[in-house]
C-alpha cells in the first residue's frame, strides 16, 4: 500500500486530539487543536511561498541543470524540487498520467528530466548538449602567431 501516509497522518492527528482531550479536558483539546492548526498553516505557507517564487520564473527554467542534478535525491516530492528550481517544470507526459515527467532546462541547453510516481521522485536524467566543434574565437588584441 503506497498511500499509507494519507491514512496514518489523519489518524495520528485524531489520536493526538483525543489523547489531549482525555488527559487534560477542554484545555488539552484546545492546545492539541491549536498545535495541529499551526502545523497546517506552516505547510500551507511554505506551499504558497514556493508557488509564488515559481510564478515569477519561466516554466521549465533552472539556473544550472548540473547543480539541480547534484541536489536531487530519490523520494523527494515535486514541491521540494520546485523549491530548488524556483520554477514549475515543463510537463513531458500526458496530463494526469503516471508517472509524471517534468523537465527543467538551463540557458546552456543542459536539462534535467525528472520522473515522479505518486508525487515522489523516482528517477532523473541529466542531458547535456554536444560540445561545439567550432574553434574558440580569439580574444581581441591578442597577437596571432
Amino acid at each position: 500500500m503506497k498511500d499509507w501516509k494519507k491514512i496514518v497522518y489523519p489518524l495520528a492527528g485524531l489520536a493526538i486530539v483525543f489523547g489531549a482531550w482525555r488527559a487534560y479536558g477542554l484545555p488539552g483539546l484546545a492546545a492539541a487543536g491549536g498545535g495541529l492548526m499551526m502545523w497546517l498553516m506552516l505547510h500551507f505557507t511554505r506551499t504558497m511561498h514556493v508557488l509564488k517564487q515559481a510564478a515569477d520564473r519561466p516554466i521549465g527554467y533552472v539556473g544550472s541543470a548540473v547543480m539541480l542534478n547534484a541536489k536531487l535525491k530519490p523520494g523527494v516530492n515535486l514541491l521540494h524540487v520546485m523549491a530548488i528550481t524556483r520554477s514549475l517544470g515543463e510537463l513531458q507526459s500526458p496530463p494526469d498520467a503516471q508517472p509524471e515527467v517534468f523537465r527543467w532546462t538551463d540557458t546552456g541547453g543542459s536539462s534535467v528530466t525528472c520522473e515522479f510516481e505518486g508525487g515522489r521522485l523516482v528517477r532523473w536524467m541529466l542531458a547535456r548538449p554536444a560540445p561545439d566543434e567550432s574553434p574558440a574565437p580569439a580574444e581581441p588584441g591578442a597577437a596571432a602567431h
